[in-house]
């Protein structure tokens, strides 16, 4: 199933995407010495990915592709030691596993000392999305415990569909578009440094208030704290993943996707919803949803 029509198909449709991102601009070039961005989060992310580095299924008739790289703090220049990067794609056949318990080129990896990273995957396919056509991609998760969590996604440079793709053509995806060179035997190389950002943090007691699930006009919403970042569950997928901005508010990079919480007199809880769907091209709707919590989590 193509992301548009799941999205098409879910109780909302949301421009789904995943949290933090600022890069600075002098108005003539963007710098790259800033916090690394954020991207699409998407309909298909799974939690749990096998720890292993080596990301191609036996049989696997893909391009193989090293994608590497070191991950550093936010001064752009120490190692960032024990940080967790989860990898997901689709596979040559525009395939997402979504259901596997082998979790078919989904892998996650941890860094050492050093802030170093690797992944033996293959070269991802652009595929259809609706009508229109997402360039190839490779979604990446960076947890921390010091450092604001970050999901973003790599593109590739001379794909000729990152210029009809809102996300990918987006200034804030302009230090994600890497080239790709080849090793001596002939396979693809892609190097991703990642720089984290702080985080502004949000004490237990403010979670546990706004994580559960929330009646909508038109369905249930469901919130879930991982790590410092909030994610939006609808239909058993994971739709979102926001950090918090302060004031009760959680957004989703680029400003797409946000949340408002409200604390009523009464002790109810609502969550006001501010979601995007980017159509068909450039053209935006929005769609605004609010709701009440009606199931609380524990701790």
């Amino acid at each position: 199933m193509q992301r548009r029509s799941f999205l098409k198909q879910s109780t909302l449709t949301a421009f789904s995407v995943a949290a933090f991102g600022g890069i600075s601009s002098n108005g003539k070039n963007f710098d790259g010495d800033t916090v690394t961005t954020s991207d699409i989060l998407g309909p298909y992310y799974r939690p749990g990915s096998p720890i292993r580095s080596n990301l191609v299924p036996e049989n696997s008739k893909g391009r193989i592709l090293h994608l590497s790289g070191t991950i550093y703090q936010a001064d752009g220049k120490t190692p960032l030691a024990n940080a967790l990067i989860e990898s997901w794609q689709c596979d040559e056949k525009e395939h997402y596993d979504n259901s596997s318990d082998e979790y078919f080129y989904r892998g996650a990896v941890e860094t050492g000392s050093d802030g170093k990273y690797a992944f033996i995957t293959i070269v991802p396919a652009a595929y259809k999305d609706g009508e229109d056509w997402r360039p190839a991609h490779i979604h990446l998760r960076i947890s921390s415990n010091d450092h604001q969590d970050l999901i973003t996604q790599i593109y590739f440079k001379g794909d000729p569909y990152i210029d009809k793709d809102a996300s990918a053509k987006a200034p804030e995806s302009i230090s994600r578009i890497l080239p790709v060179t080849k090793n001596a035997a002939g396979e693809h190389v892609v190097l991703f440094n990642i720089t984290m950002g702080k985080t502004l943090k949000l004490d237990v007691a403010g979670y546990q208030k706004i994580t559960g699930l929330y009646q909508l006009k038109t369905g249930m919403a469901e919130f879930i704290k991982k790590d410092d970042l909030l994610f939006l569950k609808m239909n058993g997928q994971y739709m979102e993943g926001m950090i918090f901005k302060g004031n009760n508010v959680f957004e989703g990079a680029m400003s797409f996707n946000k949340v408002r919480f409200e604390l009523l007199i009464n002790g109810d809880v609502k969550a006001l919803l501010t979601l995007w769907d980017l159509g068909s091209g450039d053209q935006r709707f929005l769609e605004k949803h609010e709701g009440i919590k009606t199931q609380k989590y524990s701790e």
